[in-house]
């Protein structure tokens, strides 16, 4: 997976459009859509920038690696469990966080 492929699925995750992630990092729309899609160099400082924003690693970014290898364990084994849950029952955890997400953002 490349950088580009890491940062839309980390947005995609955090609940948030292209256009909010525009607006919160002070971008264009078209900007974080050229940076997603790989045909746009993402510079050092913008790579912090979405790390932040995404609660996820720089390094996890860059080359999909995690250092703490306590998380990735917990990472491993939450998988694990949602691998058993029901289509039904994935929908209605993912709206769960997405709302957490919302009422952590206010």
């Amino acid at each position: 997976m490349s950088v580009s492929e890491r940062l839309r699925e980390a947005r995609e995750i955090s609940g948030l459009s292209q256009g909010q992630v525009a607006k919160r990092l002070e971008m264009h729309r078209p900007t974080i859509s050229e940076i997603e899609a790989g045909r746009r160099k993402v510079t050092a400082d913008e790579i912090n920038l979405f790390a932040v924003l995404y609660d996820v690693s720089v390094e996890w970014l860059i080359n999909g690696s995690v250092k703490d290898e306590a998380a990735d364990a917990r990472i491993v084994m939450a998988a694990r469990e949602l691998s058993k849950m029901s289509d039904q029952d994935l929908d209605r955890l993912m709206n769960m966080l997405r709302m957490m997400r919302k009422a952590e953002g206010k």
